[in-house]
């Protein structure tokens, strides 16, 4: 989640919701909108000390009406995850407090705590930052909560993948035969289920982000119980769109190489990473929008799509390096 540099006040309930929260002698004293959400509106809220301090916090809104009807179910499972996390060793937000149906606030709103750090997505130092990330999504299933959150969910389906435009339409359907399949048995754990680059924070040294280190996992409103493999291929899917097709297939050995383990046979393995992988087909353009106003300007909705058309094609063809990308669309 990245700072916008624009001031958003916050709604008058809402900011009074959010007061009853506070200790005793705080007050908001800024507040300022952030970049990188798509399901929900991202508050930083900067709050004044009695002693002349400040400390941060996030607020979470769900505003868009497209997204108000899983709103509170969201919100719940976000909610119960910051409480499972806490004290795990997990890098997460501390939960503050949750209003799920708007009964106090303008619109459903979660409260939480602002970690430090910043999500990476610059190329620059991606090797070190690859293996970072393998070891913290190990540590997040190797998590087993008294309660198990809800078993997890694929909108995808083999009538809703979306082909890109000059795509080698005989291995797209090949790839979508994959997916009608029924999933392949597996051993559950606990998932962030939207693992990702734009989910985790590093702390970045003035020397650049080749020595960064995480200091924070955010965004659990997805988090559900099923197979590691399906958070690998998720945040392989991702590397591969933000960063090139042969960082993602770059991955799954990482979480091995940490400690993970995923499906015994390939052919289970490459059902997940064929299911996230055309899961994205439904979001380049959405997503690649969020890359470039977060400062990867590059990556134009034409240059995310190729990215992905060479990462579904080597999946479905091994021994077939992944083909170069063109030149980035204006």
């Amino acid at each position: 989640m990245t700072n916008s540099g624009e001031v958003a006040v916050v709604r008058p309930l809402t900011l009074a919701w959010v007061t009853r929260h506070l200790e005793v002698g705080e007050r908001v004293v800024r507040t300022e909108a952030l970049r990188g959400g798509i399901t929900a509106e991202m508050r930083r809220l900067t709050v004044g000390r009695r002693d002349g301090g400040s400390r941060d916090l996030v607020l979470r809104s769900f505003v868009d009406p497209f997204y108000l009807e899983h709103a509170e179910e969201s919100l719940h499972r976000e909610a119960g995850a910051l409480s499972v996390l806490a004290g795990t060793g997990v890098p997460a937000p501390e939960l503050v407090a949750v209003d799920p149906t708007a009964v106090h606030c303008e619109y459903p709103s979660l409260l939480m705590t602002r970690l430090a750090g910043r999500a990476v997505l610059e190329d620059e130092g991606l090797e070190a930052r690859i293996h970072l990330l393998a070891r913290q999504l190990v540590a997040i299933h190797a998590l087993r909560p008294a309660e198990r959150p809800r078993e997890y969910v694929s909108l995808t389906t083999a009538d809703t993948v979306v082909t890109p435009k000059g795509a080698d339409a005989a291995v797209w359907d090949a790839a979508i035969d994959v997916i009608r399949k029924p999933a392949p048995p597996y051993e559950g754990r606990f998932l962030h289920r939207d693992f990702q680059p734009g989910n985790v924070l590093f702390d970045v040294p003035p020397s650049g982000p080749a020595g960064a280190r995480i200091t924070g996992v955010v965004d659990w409103a997805a988090t559900s119980w099923g197979p590691a493999d399906l958070d690998v291929a998720h945040c392989s899917a991702i590397l591969a769109l933000l960063h090139g097709p042969a960082w993602g297939l770059r991955f799954p050995e990482a979480y091995e190489q940490a400690g993970g383990a995923l499906a015994a046979e390939a052919s289970e393995r490459l059902y997940w990473q064929v299911r996230d992988g055309l899961a994205c087909s439904e979001e380049v353009q959405q997503v690649a929008q969020t890359w470039r106003e977060a400062g990867r300007t590059e990556l134009t909705t034409r240059l995310v799509e190729e990215r992905l058309d060479a990462y579904v094609t080597a999946l479905m063809v091994p021994g077939r390096p992944p083909r170069e990308c063109g030149e980035p669309h204006r």
